[in-house]
Protein backbone atom coordinates (compact mmCIF):
# COMPACT_ATOMS: atom_id res chain seq x y z
CA UNK A 1 0.00 0.00 0.00
CA UNK A 2 1.47 3.07 -1.38
CA UNK A 3 2.23 5.86 2.21
CA UNK A 4 0.29 8.74 1.82
CA UNK A 5 2.58 10.43 3.27
CA UNK A 6 5.14 9.70 0.69
CA UNK A 7 2.49 10.75 -1.75
CA UNK A 8 2.47 14.43 -0.07
CA UNK A 9 6.23 14.76 -0.14
CA UNK A 10 6.24 13.94 -3.71
CA UNK A 11 3.53 16.43 -4.53
CA UNK A 12 5.45 18.97 -2.60
CA UNK A 13 8.73 18.18 -4.80
CA UNK A 14 6.90 18.65 -8.13
CA UNK A 15 5.26 21.89 -6.46
CA UNK A 16 8.70 23.35 -5.45
CA UNK A 17 10.72 22.60 -8.16
CA UNK A 18 13.32 21.58 -6.31
CA UNK A 19 14.24 18.97 -3.49
CA UNK A 20 16.14 21.60 -1.45
CA UNK A 21 12.99 23.76 -1.11
CA UNK A 22 10.60 21.20 -0.79
CA UNK A 23 12.70 20.10 2.08
CA UNK A 24 12.23 23.54 3.39
CA UNK A 25 8.89 23.68 3.30
CA UNK A 26 8.50 20.22 4.71
CA UNK A 27 11.28 21.32 7.44
CA UNK A 28 13.23 17.92 7.08
CA UNK A 29 16.31 16.92 5.56
CA UNK A 30 16.76 17.19 1.95
CA UNK A 31 18.26 13.51 2.10
CA UNK A 32 15.40 12.24 4.23
CA UNK A 33 13.02 13.65 1.36
CA UNK A 34 15.11 12.50 -1.87
CA UNK A 35 15.27 8.68 0.14
CA UNK A 36 11.76 8.93 0.28
CA UNK A 37 10.78 9.74 -3.14
CA UNK A 38 13.67 6.70 -4.12
CA UNK A 39 10.91 4.36 -1.72
CA UNK A 40 7.53 5.51 -3.17
CA UNK A 41 9.48 5.03 -6.97
CA UNK A 42 10.69 1.16 -5.85
CA UNK A 43 7.05 1.17 -4.69
CA UNK A 44 5.35 1.70 -7.72
CA UNK A 45 7.88 -0.04 -9.77
CA UNK A 46 8.32 3.54 -12.40
CA UNK A 47 10.20 7.02 -12.31
CA UNK A 48 8.49 9.55 -11.17
CA UNK A 49 10.72 12.50 -11.67
CA UNK A 50 13.93 13.11 -13.49
CA UNK A 51 16.69 15.07 -11.45
CA UNK A 52 19.89 16.35 -12.66
CA UNK A 53 22.31 18.96 -11.05
CA UNK A 54 20.21 21.95 -12.72
CA UNK A 55 16.98 20.95 -13.24
CA UNK A 56 13.75 18.49 -11.84
CA UNK A 57 11.14 17.55 -13.96
CA UNK A 58 8.29 15.02 -13.68
CA UNK A 59 8.48 11.78 -16.05
CA UNK A 60 5.24 11.05 -17.93
CA UNK A 61 4.20 8.62 -14.90
CA UNK A 62 5.16 11.24 -12.26
CA UNK A 63 3.00 13.75 -14.30
CA UNK A 64 0.06 11.67 -14.46
CA UNK A 65 0.31 10.57 -10.64
CA UNK A 66 0.27 14.31 -9.88
CA UNK A 67 -2.42 15.44 -11.96
CA UNK A 68 -4.68 12.57 -10.34
CA UNK A 69 -3.64 13.01 -6.70
CA UNK A 70 -2.60 16.47 -6.15
CA UNK A 71 -6.51 17.77 -5.46
CA UNK A 72 -7.46 14.84 -3.72
CA UNK A 73 -4.74 15.18 -1.13
CA UNK A 74 -5.14 18.93 -0.64
CA UNK A 75 -8.98 18.30 0.07
CA UNK A 76 -7.45 15.76 2.73
CA UNK A 77 -5.07 18.46 4.19
CA UNK A 78 -8.11 21.11 4.24
CA UNK A 79 -9.84 18.77 6.20
CA UNK A 80 -7.37 17.69 8.46
CA UNK A 81 -6.47 21.99 8.95
CA UNK A 82 -10.55 22.59 9.55
CA UNK A 83 -10.13 20.01 12.03
CA UNK A 84 -6.90 21.04 13.90
CA UNK A 85 -8.85 24.83 14.21
CA UNK A 86 -11.82 23.18 15.86
CA UNK A 87 -9.32 21.54 18.22
CA UNK A 88 -7.29 24.58 19.23
CA UNK A 89 -7.33 26.07 22.39
CA UNK A 90 -10.05 28.75 22.41
CA UNK A 91 -11.94 31.23 25.03
CA UNK A 92 -10.67 33.99 27.06
CA UNK A 93 -8.06 33.66 29.74
CA UNK A 94 -8.06 36.87 32.32
CA UNK A 95 -4.68 37.70 33.68
CA UNK A 96 -3.57 39.73 37.13
CA UNK A 97 -0.31 40.62 37.02
CA UNK A 98 2.25 43.24 38.25
CA UNK A 99 2.54 46.57 36.69
CA UNK A 100 5.90 46.72 35.45
CA UNK A 101 4.74 42.93 33.32
CA UNK A 102 5.59 44.88 29.72
CA UNK A 103 8.69 46.54 31.02
CA UNK A 104 9.89 43.19 32.21
CA UNK A 105 9.14 41.01 28.62
CA UNK A 106 8.03 43.63 26.12
CA UNK A 107 4.84 43.77 23.73
CA UNK A 108 6.18 41.72 21.21
CA UNK A 109 5.60 38.59 22.87
CA UNK A 110 2.25 38.40 22.78
CA UNK A 111 1.76 39.40 19.60
CA UNK A 112 3.58 36.21 18.83
CA UNK A 113 1.14 34.52 21.09
CA UNK A 114 -1.36 35.98 19.56
CA UNK A 115 -0.22 34.68 15.92
CA UNK A 116 0.22 31.22 17.72
CA UNK A 117 -3.34 31.27 19.10
CA UNK A 118 -5.75 32.99 17.20
CA UNK A 119 -8.52 31.73 18.84
CA UNK A 120 -7.89 32.90 22.26
CA UNK A 121 -8.05 36.68 23.84
CA UNK A 122 -6.70 38.01 26.88
CA UNK A 123 -7.17 40.50 29.39
CA UNK A 124 -4.57 42.23 31.99
CA UNK A 125 -5.33 43.60 35.11
CA UNK A 126 -1.87 45.52 36.06
CA UNK A 127 -1.81 45.99 39.51
CA UNK A 128 1.04 45.67 42.30
CA UNK A 129 -1.48 45.57 45.15
CA UNK A 130 -3.06 41.99 46.38
CA UNK A 131 -6.15 41.24 44.02
CA UNK A 132 -8.88 38.93 45.38
CA UNK A 133 -8.47 35.81 42.39
CA UNK A 134 -11.39 34.53 43.16
CA UNK A 135 -13.76 37.31 43.33
CA UNK A 136 -12.12 39.07 40.04
CA UNK A 137 -12.40 36.10 37.89
CA UNK A 138 -9.09 35.51 37.37
CA UNK A 139 -7.10 32.88 35.56
CA UNK A 140 -3.87 33.13 36.15
CA UNK A 141 -1.89 35.60 38.47
CA UNK A 142 2.03 37.16 37.86
CA UNK A 143 2.86 38.36 41.59
CA UNK A 144 5.99 39.25 43.20
CA UNK A 145 6.31 40.55 46.53
CA UNK A 146 3.22 39.27 47.59
CA UNK A 147 1.46 36.62 49.50
CA UNK A 148 -0.39 33.96 48.16
CA UNK A 149 -2.82 31.80 50.29
CA UNK A 150 -2.65 28.12 50.33
CA UNK A 151 -5.53 26.36 48.11
CA UNK A 152 -3.27 27.67 44.52
CA UNK A 153 -1.13 25.84 42.23
CA UNK A 154 2.05 28.31 42.81
CA UNK A 155 5.30 28.26 39.80
CA UNK A 156 8.25 30.24 41.88
CA UNK A 157 10.31 31.74 39.07
CA UNK A 158 13.00 34.48 40.97
CA UNK A 159 14.62 34.35 44.73
CA UNK A 160 11.71 35.30 47.30
CA UNK A 161 13.15 37.45 49.45
CA UNK A 162 12.71 41.51 50.09
CA UNK A 163 15.10 43.54 51.09
CA UNK A 164 15.08 46.75 53.03
CA UNK A 165 16.81 49.80 50.87
CA UNK A 166 17.59 53.21 50.62
CA UNK A 167 19.39 55.24 48.22
CA UNK A 168 23.18 56.51 48.86
CA UNK A 169 21.06 59.94 48.75
CA UNK A 170 18.35 59.58 51.88
CA UNK A 171 21.82 57.80 54.16
CA UNK A 172 23.65 61.51 53.65
CA UNK A 173 20.39 63.14 55.25
CA UNK A 174 19.38 60.53 57.72
CA UNK A 175 21.84 57.68 58.96
CA UNK A 176 20.59 54.70 58.19
CA UNK A 177 19.00 53.03 60.87
CA UNK A 178 21.20 50.45 63.71
CA UNK A 179 18.09 48.95 65.13
CA UNK A 180 14.92 47.74 64.03
CA UNK A 181 13.52 49.95 66.98
CA UNK A 182 15.11 52.84 64.86
CA UNK A 183 12.90 51.92 61.98
CA UNK A 184 9.40 54.14 62.58
CA UNK A 185 11.64 56.91 62.45
CA UNK A 186 12.61 57.09 59.15
CA UNK A 187 10.65 58.08 55.66
CA UNK A 188 9.39 54.75 54.73
CA UNK A 189 7.70 53.84 51.21
CA UNK A 190 5.20 51.06 51.30
CA UNK A 191 2.49 49.74 48.52
CA UNK A 192 -0.43 50.89 48.87
CA UNK A 193 -2.09 48.78 51.76
CA UNK A 194 -5.94 48.26 51.24
CA UNK A 195 -6.60 47.64 54.99
CA UNK A 196 -4.84 50.87 55.82
CA UNK A 197 -1.90 49.23 57.90
CA UNK A 198 1.66 49.66 57.85
CA UNK A 199 3.32 46.57 59.01
CA UNK A 200 6.06 45.03 57.90
CA UNK A 201 6.87 42.12 59.01
CA UNK A 202 10.51 40.97 59.40
CA UNK A 203 12.98 37.43 59.71
CA UNK A 204 16.09 38.77 61.70
CA UNK A 205 18.69 37.33 64.18
CA UNK A 206 15.87 37.52 66.92
CA UNK A 207 13.24 35.31 64.47
CA UNK A 208 10.12 37.13 63.11
CA UNK A 209 9.22 40.48 64.19
CA UNK A 210 6.75 43.37 63.28
CA UNK A 211 7.03 46.84 63.02
CA UNK A 212 4.63 49.50 62.39
CA UNK A 213 6.46 52.07 59.96
CA UNK A 214 6.01 55.36 59.26
CA UNK A 215 4.83 55.67 55.61
CA UNK A 216 5.61 58.85 53.81
CA UNK A 217 4.96 57.75 50.28
CA UNK A 218 2.52 55.01 49.03
CA UNK A 219 1.83 53.87 45.76
CA UNK A 220 0.24 50.42 43.66
CA UNK A 221 3.47 50.08 41.58
CA UNK A 222 6.18 48.58 42.35
CA UNK A 223 8.74 50.40 39.60
CA UNK A 224 7.34 53.40 40.96
CA UNK A 225 7.99 52.26 44.85
CA UNK A 226 11.59 51.43 43.54
CA UNK A 227 12.14 54.78 41.54
CA UNK A 228 11.25 56.60 44.75
CA UNK A 229 13.63 54.50 46.92
CA UNK A 230 16.08 55.23 43.90
CA UNK A 231 15.83 59.04 44.41
CA UNK A 232 16.05 59.57 47.91
CA UNK A 233 12.44 59.78 49.24
CA UNK A 234 12.65 57.43 51.98
CA UNK A 235 13.40 53.18 53.29
CA UNK A 236 11.23 50.59 50.98
CA UNK A 237 11.21 47.23 51.39
CA UNK A 238 11.87 45.89 47.88
CA UNK A 239 11.84 42.13 45.94
CA UNK A 240 15.61 40.84 45.46
CA UNK A 241 15.01 40.59 41.65
CA UNK A 242 14.30 44.35 42.22
CA UNK A 243 16.77 45.35 44.59
CA UNK A 244 20.01 43.82 43.11
CA UNK A 245 20.38 45.65 39.80
CA UNK A 246 19.90 49.01 41.91
CA UNK A 247 22.70 47.99 44.54
CA UNK A 248 24.98 46.70 41.23
CA UNK A 249 24.60 50.30 39.50
CA UNK A 250 25.58 51.84 43.27
CA UNK A 251 21.78 53.28 43.01
CA UNK A 252 20.49 51.30 46.22
CA UNK A 253 22.33 50.37 49.68
CA UNK A 254 20.57 47.44 51.85
CA UNK A 255 19.97 48.88 55.43
CA UNK A 256 20.00 46.39 58.52
CA UNK A 257 21.12 43.91 56.06
CA UNK A 258 20.65 41.46 59.02
CA UNK A 259 16.97 41.70 58.60
CA UNK A 260 14.81 41.21 55.59
CA UNK A 261 11.13 39.72 54.73
CA UNK A 262 11.23 36.08 53.44
CA UNK A 263 8.26 33.87 52.31
CA UNK A 264 7.80 30.98 49.61
CA UNK A 265 5.28 33.46 48.45
CA UNK A 266 7.07 36.52 47.93
CA UNK A 267 9.36 36.01 44.76
CA UNK A 268 8.39 36.35 40.93
CA UNK A 269 5.30 33.31 40.81
CA UNK A 270 2.86 32.45 38.57
CA UNK A 271 -0.15 31.77 40.36
CA UNK A 272 -3.30 29.35 38.93
CA UNK A 273 -6.88 29.83 40.29
CA UNK A 274 -8.26 26.75 38.28
CA UNK A 275 -8.38 23.43 40.06
CA UNK A 276 -6.89 20.55 37.56
CA UNK A 277 -7.72 20.03 34.70
CA UNK A 278 -6.65 23.85 33.58
CA UNK A 279 -8.81 24.93 30.86
CA UNK A 280 -6.07 24.56 27.76
CA UNK A 281 -6.31 28.33 26.98
CA UNK A 282 -5.10 29.28 30.36
CA UNK A 283 -2.73 26.02 29.97
CA UNK A 284 -1.07 27.26 26.65
CA UNK A 285 -0.82 30.72 27.97
CA UNK A 286 0.85 29.85 31.39
CA UNK A 287 3.18 28.10 29.31
CA UNK A 288 3.72 30.60 27.12
CA UNK A 289 4.37 33.00 29.41
CA UNK A 290 6.98 31.15 31.38
CA UNK A 291 8.69 30.85 28.09
CA UNK A 292 9.12 34.06 27.73
CA UNK A 293 10.06 34.93 31.27
CA UNK A 294 13.01 32.34 30.51
CA UNK A 295 14.50 34.18 28.28
CA UNK A 296 14.40 37.30 29.84
CA UNK A 297 15.32 36.39 33.13
CA UNK A 298 19.20 36.29 34.20
CA UNK A 299 21.14 32.94 34.72
CA UNK A 300 20.98 33.69 38.48
CA UNK A 301 16.93 33.13 38.44
CA UNK A 302 16.40 31.19 35.57
CA UNK A 303 16.93 27.66 37.92
CA UNK A 304 14.25 28.75 39.65
CA UNK A 305 11.89 28.45 36.69
CA UNK A 306 9.50 25.05 37.36
CA UNK A 307 9.48 24.67 41.38
CA UNK A 308 5.56 24.87 42.20
CA UNK A 309 3.32 23.56 44.63
CA UNK A 310 -0.41 22.47 44.97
Amino acid sequence: MIDLNDLAMFVQVVRAGSFSEAARRLGMPANTLSRRIDQLEGQLGTRLLHRSTRKLATSTEGQALFERYAPALDQILEIARLHADEQAPSGSVRVAAMAGLFELIGMKWLVEFYARYPHISVEFLLDDTPTDLISERVDLALRMGIETGSGFKVRRLAPNAMILAASPAYLERRPAPRTLRELPDHDCLTISNRRGRNTWRLQGPRGTQEVSVNSRFAVNDMRVLAQACIAGLGIALLPQLIFEPGLAQGKLTRVLPTYRRASADLGLQLVYTSRPPVPPAVAVFAEFLLEKLGETMTGATRHHVGHSRD
